[in-house]
């Protein structure tokens, strides 16, 4: 019997959890709580267990091979509860002859190693999980298909994106839950979530909540910057308490925390292929896994984000990587880190790379505003220039240049050849 939700609306990660079925004995769909995880699961299993109800999680630490009968598919929710799971379930996958299809687990977080013994690659496949792309709640046309600039085929389309709706959608952010709430109300679920994670979330994995609420805070003030350790320390304490206060070990320690709650997104700076990776900046830059988030740890609402152009230009930024990070996985060849930025010894930077597996890349600059294209056209042909000028270097030209703007009513080709594509226009 299934267990699938009524009125489900479909991921985009659903075509993964598929092929992960058909190809392997289980499958792990991991992402931040409330991203949609086990909803998504319950759309492809047959039974279910919640660990994190009644007495199912002393049962699975007991006796772990307990939490796996049931009819196959069959999701084990919060799997990281109990971590002996994993190894468990990777043995069973062993001794099922080949049968594939057979477990899927759920994860909002990632246990320690040492609680796992082996990685799992070839019996357990592996989903990471965002909150809603604008695609998938249905504020997208999606008519401009990432995969289809990749192919060499692009649409003219249309949207309605005023400055009222986009701020209304960083608000609202992409949590199952809030899609059709109002705004106001919506940013509620993202306060509750910042609280959640930092009350509970993160003393779970022994951290300080004050120390990971300071430093969430301090990545929404600098989001999409490479910022060092000494400057969050100074963002977090102020300039005179920094160095007694903390250390910049301890804030890799929680930055790797933060990560494993899958809070943050990063993104890796790019190394051109054939390149000497001395010549870009590498270091991750950081945003939040949705934007509602920075927008409730800034303590800001719709009227003050609206009257805050700036910062509602770095919000916006993160709704796009995030969007751009669920669409470059969906691509047919995509790599397993799809997404970084380019930045070289000369400061010349680019918002966003987008490569495959096969080699081939595209690049985005994010703008609010449509006034700004041509800025942002020059800086992205000046990149290809710089890397494909010297034929020896053997990198090669880009799929597409494209400009990907908030308030934009239409995409459009330019007569330079980059691609204009408001954000309510893009999709996989």
């Amino acid at each position: 019997m299934s267990v699938a939700p009524a009125g489900y609306l479909p991921r985009i990660v659903d075509d993964e959890v598929d092929e992960c079925l058909e190809t392997y004995g289980a499958v792990e769909i991991a992402g931040a709580k409330w991203c949609g995880k086990t909803w998504t699961a319950r759309r492809h299993a047959k039974s279910i267990i919640y660990l994190d109800e009644g007495q199912n999680l002393d049962m699975a630490l007991s006796d772990p091979k307990a939490a796996l009968a049931g009819e196959r598919p069959h999701v084990i929710d919060e799997w990281q509860l109990a971590p002996s799971l994993w190894d468990v379930v990777r043995h069973e996958v062993d001794d099922a002859g080949g049968k594939k299809g057979l477990w899927i687990l759920t994860g909002s977080s990632t246990p320690a190693k040492d609680r796992v013994h082996h990685s799992g690659v070839g019996r357990i496949g592996r989903v990471r999980m965002l909150p809603m792309s604008l695609q998938e709640s249905g504020d997208s046309t999606g008519e401009v298909s990432l995969a289809g600039l990749f192919e060499g085929r692009f649409t003219h389309a249309t949207c309605k994106m005023d400055a009222d709706r986009l701020v209304a959608l960083c608000c609202r952010g992409g949590w199952p839950e809030a899609v059709g709430v109002r705004p106001s109300r919506a940013l509620r679920i993202a306060r509750d979530y910042v609280d959640a994670s930092v009350e509970q979330s993160v003393p779970a994995k022994g951290g300080s909540p004050d120390v990971a609420r300071r430093l969430l805070g301090s990545l929404a003030r600098n989001l999409g910057q490479a910022t060092t350790r000494k400057t969050m320390a100074r963002d977090m304490y102020g300039e005179a308490d920094a160095r007694d206060a903390i250390s910049p070990t301890t804030i890799s320690n929680y930055i790797a925390l933060l990560e494993s709650l899958y809070l943050a997104l990063p993104i890796k700076g790019w190394e051109p292929p054939a390149r000497s990776p001395k010549r870009f900046r590498t270091s991750p830059k950081r945003y939040l896994v949705d934007p509602s988030l920075a927008v409730a740890l800034l303590q800001m609402n719709e009227a003050s984000l609206k009257a805050d152009w700036q910062t509602l230009g770095l919000v916006f930024e993160n709704l796009c990587m995030r969007d751009l990070c669920v669409y470059a996985r969906a691509l047919p060849e995509a790599s397993q880190d799809p997404v970084h930025y380019y930045r070289d010894d000369n400061d010349l930077e680019v918002d966003a790379i987008v490569e495959d597996a096969a080699g081939r890349w595209g690049a985005f600059e994010v703008k609010l505003g449509e006034n700004k294209a041509d800025e942002a056209a020059g800086n992205l042909l000046r990149m290809r220039d710089k890397l494909t000028r010297n034929s020896r270097a053997r990198t090669r030209e880009p799929e597409f240049l494209a400009v990907l703007v908030g308030l934009g009513e239409r995409s459009y080709r330019r007569g330079d050849g980059v691609y204009v594509i408001p954000i309510g226009c893009l999709g996989r």
